[in-house]
């Protein structure tokens, strides 16, 4: 598997190169996801020296699964993936860049996330810390209320 394939959006659900991902931003990312949710156990690099996403490991997850972890790229391009996983195999994404199926900012639905019939997005700003706030936001409702049905059903969060 090359580079390319092993973590972010995969080439096949795009239409253009998204370039880079954007380390700097993902810093920010990580240290928001540290001090922001208390649940949040983890939230480190895939690799040290060629970072391509972090991953954040949460202590519990949605619904009857114990844990869950969001696996975040964002490219310097601007495009990003929040990508949902726990021990129930229950995937979810919310997702910016072009695509030939759906919009530019959409989401992938649970419990598989399937790429063809992606909605769009309920998220529509475009800065980092509040596209992390937002995920963050609409994961901790679904959390509370224990149902993933309602993770892309706010009015423009955060």
């Amino acid at each position: 598997m090359d580079r390319d394939e092993s973590a972010g959006i995969p080439s096949e659900e795009r239409t253009t190169d998204l370039g880079a991902p954007d380390v700097t931003t993902m810093r920010r990312l990580r240290e928001f996801f540290r001090q922001t949710e208390p649940l949040v156990e983890t939230a480190a690099f895939d690799d040290v020296l060629d970072p391509q996403e972090i991953r954040v490991e949460y202590v519990d997850g949605i619904g009857d699964a114990e844990w869950c972890r969001l696996d975040i790229t964002w490219y310097k391009s601007g495009a990003y993936r929040f990508h949902y996983v726990d021990e129930n195999d229950v995937n979810w994404r919310f997702d910016r860049h072009p695509n030939p199926h759906s919009p530019e900012k959409h989401f992938h639905e649970p419990p598989d996330a399937p790429a063809e019939t992606a909605a769009r997005s309920c998220i529509d700003i475009e800065e980092h810390r509040l596209v992390a706030r937002a995920v963050t936001k609409l994961w901790r409702r679904a959390y509370e209320q224990n149902d993933p049905s309602i993770l892309n059903t706010a009015d423009n969060p955060p």
